[in-house]
C-alpha cells in the first residue's frame, strides 16, 4: 500500500509551526503523525529579516516534527505572507483546438491568463481559476468535454514581491529540503475554515497572526480579493505594555491569559506599525476613573508570574485591546474598499488566527464591519490533531488540505517564477472535482 508523505510548514511571526501528516491510498482524509511549533526568530510582519535565525527556527520545528512522526521529510508546502501580498484578476481567451474542450485547452487559456504586465519585482505565486465562459456562455465551473470555439476562463492571480518567497525558500533550502509550492497564509487557512455554502454566498476571511492580517474574499464560490495590513497581534502585546506599564513578555502573559482575567480565575492561571495617539487617548480617558473604579474591577495578576503590576483594571484592559482590535479592523476595511470590495459579505466575516483567540473579537468584528461576525476553527484532518485545533493552526492545516490537491510526485516550484507548474493537469482536474456538488 502506497503511503504519501505530506510536510506543511507555516512561517510566523511569532511561531514555525510544522505538521507532518501520512495519507495511504484508500484514505481521505491526511493523518497528522508528527506536529512540533517552536518560537520565531528572524521574521517580522511575514517576512524574513534574518536568514540565518530563520533558517534556525525552522529546523527545530521540522527536525522535532521529525522526531514525533518517525520519518525522513523532503518536500515541503510553506505558507508565504507580508504586506507587499496583493491580488487581482484576469481573462485568458484561447481558441479551442478541437470542436470539443479538452484539458490541454483549459491549461492553455490559464497560461494566458497569466501573461501580465508587471514590476520585475512581483511573480504569480498563485493563478486561481474562477469561472469559464464558453462562446459567451458564462458561469461554467467544468468546461471539458462541451462543445464550442471559444474557451475563456477568469483567474485570480495572487502575487508576491520576489524576495519574499526566495528568502523563505532559501531557509527551508539550507535545510536540505525541496520547497514544492509557497501558499499565501489567508488562501491556505480558507481551506481549513470556511464551508462551501459561505464562499457560495459570499464571505470574507480575515487571518489575524501576530505581524499581519491577511485576507480573502470569495464570491458566488470563488476568491475575488487577497490581500494583507501589517497589524496583528503583536501591536496589541506593545499596546497593552505601554497602557499597563508592564514589560513586552508580560503584556503577551495578560494577552493570552485575557479570558481568565476577566473572569477572575488568574489564580488558577500557569505562570510595527504602531498607532499610539489613539492609544494614549484611552490612556488619557481612562486614568481620571482608575481611582474611582470599583474593587471588583480590579483584579490580581501575580498568579500569571506578573511582577511590574499586581493588579490591573478589567475594564481599561478591554478598552485597550478594543481600541487597538477596531483600528486592525478598520484598515482592513479601508484597505478592502480601495480595491473596488467590500468586507461585508451576505454570510459575514470569519476570524481565525491566534490573535482571533481574544475574547468577543466576533462582536468587535460584527460592530466593525456590521455583517455576521464567526470564529473559524480548522477541520479535516484526522490523528493527532489535539495540538492544532485551534484557529492558530488554520494556516497549517490548510497548507495540508492545499497538498492534498497537488501532484508531489509531479514537476516541481519553478525557481523563476514561484508558481509550481509541474502538476498543472492534476491541479486543474482537482480543482474542478473541489467545485462539482
Amino acid at each position: 500500500m502506497a503511503r504519501r508523505i505530506i510536510t506543511a510548514i507555516d512561517v510566523g511571526t511569532s511561531k514555525i509551526t510544522t505538521v507532518i501528516a501520512a495519507v495511504d491510498d484508500n484514505q481521505q482524509s491526511p493523518t497528522v503523525i508528527g506536529v512540533c511549533s517552536h518560537p520565531s526568530k528572524g521574521i517580522k510582519k511575514g517576512v524574513v529579516v534574518n536568514i540565518e535565525e530563520a533558517t534556525n527556527a525552522i529546523s527545530e520545528s521540522v527536525t522535532a516534527a521529525e522526531r514525533m512522526a518517525g520519518v525522513t521529510v523532503s518536500d515541503v508546502f510553506v505558507s508565504i505572507n507580508g504586506e507587499q501580498v496583493t491580488s487581482l484578476n484576469n481573462k485568458g481567451v484561447v481558441a479551442v483546438s478541437d470542436s470539443e474542450i479538452s484539458v490541454e485547452d483549459t491549461y492553455r487559456a490559464i497560461e494566458n491568463a497569466r501573461t501580465l504586465s508587471l514590476p520585475d519585482t512581483l511573480n504569480p505565486i498563485h493563478i486561481i481559476p474562477r469561472e469559464f465562459v464558453v462562446d459567451n456562455q458564462g458561469g461554467i465551473k467544468y468546461p471539458i468535454g462541451m462543445t464550442g470555439s471559444r474557451l475563456e476562463v477568469e483567474t485570480h492571480i495572487i502575487t508576491a514581491p520576489n524576495s519574499y518567497w526566495r528568502n523563505i525558500k532559501k531557509c527551508v533550502e539550507q535545510l536540505a529540503l525541496h520547497v514544492y509550492d509557497v501558499v499565501f497564509t489567508s488562501w491556505a487557512s480558507s481551506l481549513a475554515v470556511l464551508t462551501d455554502t459561505e464562499k457560495e454566498l459570499g464571505v470574507s476571511l480575515i487571518d489575524i497572526g501576530a505581524g499581519t492580517s491577511s485576507i480573502s474574499i470569495f464570491e458566488e464560490g470563488a476568491i475575488v480579493y487577497s490581500g494583507c495590513v501589517p497589524l496583528g497581534g503583536a501591536n496589541i502585546t506593545s499596546d497593552l505594555a505601554i497602557g499597563l506599564q508592564v514589560s513586552l513578555e508580560e503584556a503577551e502573559k495578560i494577552k493570552l491569559n485575557m479570558s481568565k482575567i476577566l473572569n477572575n480565575s488568574t489564580a488558577a492561571a500557569s505562570s510595527g506599525d504602531d498607532r499610539t495617539p489613539a492609544l494614549l487617548r484611552k490612556v488619557e480617558e481612562a486614568a481620571p476613573k482608575k481611582s474611582d473604579s470599583k474593587k471588583e474591577d480590579m483584579v490580581d495578576v501575580s498568579g500569571l508570574g506578573i511582577k511590574s503590576q499586581k493588579e490591573i483594571s478589567k475594564t481599561f484592559l478591554k478598552e485597550i485591546v478594543e481600541a487597538r482590535t477596531e483600528e486592525i479592523f478598520d484598515l482592513i476595511k479601508e484597505t478592502v474598499k480601495k480595491s473596488g470590495y467590500s468586507i461585508a459579505m451576505p454570510a459575514g466575516v470569519v476570524l481565525t488566527g491566534g490573535s482571533a483567540l481574544l475574547p468577543e473579537i466576533t462582536k468587535i468584528g460584527q460592530s466593525v464591519f456590521k455583517v455576521p461576525s464567526r470564529m473559524g476553527y480548522p477541520t479535516g484532518l484526522s490523528g493527532m490533531v489535539e495540538e492544532i485545533s485551534d484557529p492558530s493552526y488554520s494556516a497549517v492545516q490548510g497548507l495540508i488540505k492545499h497538498a492534498m490537491d497537488d501532484d508531489a510526485d509531479a514537476g516541481s516550484s519553478s525557481a523563476d517564477s514561484g508558481f509550481s507548474i509541474g502538476g498543472i493537469f492534476k491541479k486543474i482536474a482537482s480543482w474542478f472535482k473541489s467545485i462539482l456538488p
